[in-house]
């Protein structure tokens, strides 16, 4: 090669020796997200899934039902009136389900006489199922409680002449908190239409059919007193007390309206179930006596026939025992739910 100008060998005195690049620094590592980074991913690929602020330990995103209904770092008082309300809420539909179901469906009355022992003792408290004959047709053998209105009396005083005190007074009536008419429990011996009569060789009958009473009446009581026979006026039912030698029943009211017999509009609803003392709880079934086939010959009997004839006191149990479960279910468990709607778990 002939001598000439260098291109920068670094040997040849007159060589052209060209500018020197400074070395380029490193790189700074950029304060975003590199390769060893959690969560980095390559320019250019697909994201995958993310975590969500928020998330649950498990994974699984957290969902407005999972919070609670109040911070863990609420206020005590906030909480505290949390609580309240609720509490209020709670009472207010316990009273109103039982003023509602008094009112239509089942009644607790309390014993003040010695006129149903020993079946009924003073004192007892029964369940009165109230929509039973609404179902069914009175039947012979039941007990049931009655109004003296328009039979045996006192009859209710005429209401108020102010009609806002009349609403009220009829308000309270209708819930059961309050009533100005005398009520009375016997045990339905004469249903519409019925004969009934004393005595048939020491029993009382009924369409002459004697009644064997031993399983209910008093221990050592007889049936009756004799008294003539009586047909049952249409729409009445003949009643007469457990304890005959110490009932003011049918048989003393011959001359009051119905000639003794109280009128079935009457009827409160028939007692099925003894609920205090424990010592006395029990149903209050149709004795068997009522069973008789010859007893359902005339029409009262026909009515009552699939009462007596299937079960008088499966069918009876049938109709009441719902009605006590609802009354009690609402009561009992009706608020717990209430109190623990809102502390769901975790």
């Amino acid at each position: 090669m002939p001598p000439g100008q260098g291109i920068g060998d670094p040997y040849d005195p007159d060589a052209f020796v060209g500018a020197r690049t400074q070395p380029v620094p490193p790189l700074e590592r950029s304060a975003g997200p590199g390769p060893r980074d959690p969560g980095w991913q390559a320019p250019g690929s697909q994201p995958g899934p993310a975590a969500e602020d928020g998330a649950a330990e498990d994974g699984d995103p957290k969902t407005p039902e999972d919070e609670p209904d109040e911070p863990a770092g609420a206020p005590p008082e906030r909480r505290r009136k949390h609580f309240v309300r609720e509490l209020l809420i709670i009472v207010v539909v316990a009273a109103a389900v039982t003023l509602m179901v008094k009112a239509f469906i089942v009644q607790v009355y309390r014993i003040p006489s010695a006129s149903m022992e020993n079946t009924l003792q003073i004192g007892d408290r029964v369940l009165v199922n109230k929509v039973v004959y609404r179902f069914r047709g009175v039947a012979r053998g039941d007990v049931i409680v009655f109004s003296g209105q328009d039979s045996w009396g006192p009859d209710a005083p005429p209401p108020s002449n102010n009609g806002f005190v009349r609403l009220w007074d009829d308000v309270l009536s209708t819930v059961g908190l309050e009533s100005s008419q005398t009520y009375y429990i016997k045990r339905v011996i004469g249903l519409p239409g019925d004969r009934v009569a004393c005595c048939t060789d020491g029993k009382v009958t009924v369409n002459g059919v004697p009644l064997t009473e031993n399983s209910y009446l008093y221990p050592g009581d007889a049936p009756s007193f004799p008294f003539k026979t009586v047909t049952v006026p249409a729409g009445h039912v003949w009643v007469m007390g457990d304890h005959r030698g110490d009932s003011d029943d049918s048989r003393y009211h011959t001359a009051d309206p119905g000639g003794g017999a109280v009128p079935e509009n009457e009827i409160v609803g028939r007692a099925f179930l003894v609920i205090w003392p424990p010592s006395q709880f029990g149903d209050l079934p149709i004795p068997s006596t009522f069973s008789q086939a010859a007893l359902h010959a005339g029409p009262a009997g026909a009515a009552a026939i699939g009462v007596a004839d299937v079960g008088g006191t499966a069918l009876s149990m049938i109709a009441a025992v719902p009605v006590a479960g609802a009354a009690a279910g609402a009561g009992v468990l009706g608020a717990p739910l209430l109190l623990l709607r809102r502390h769901r778990p975790r």
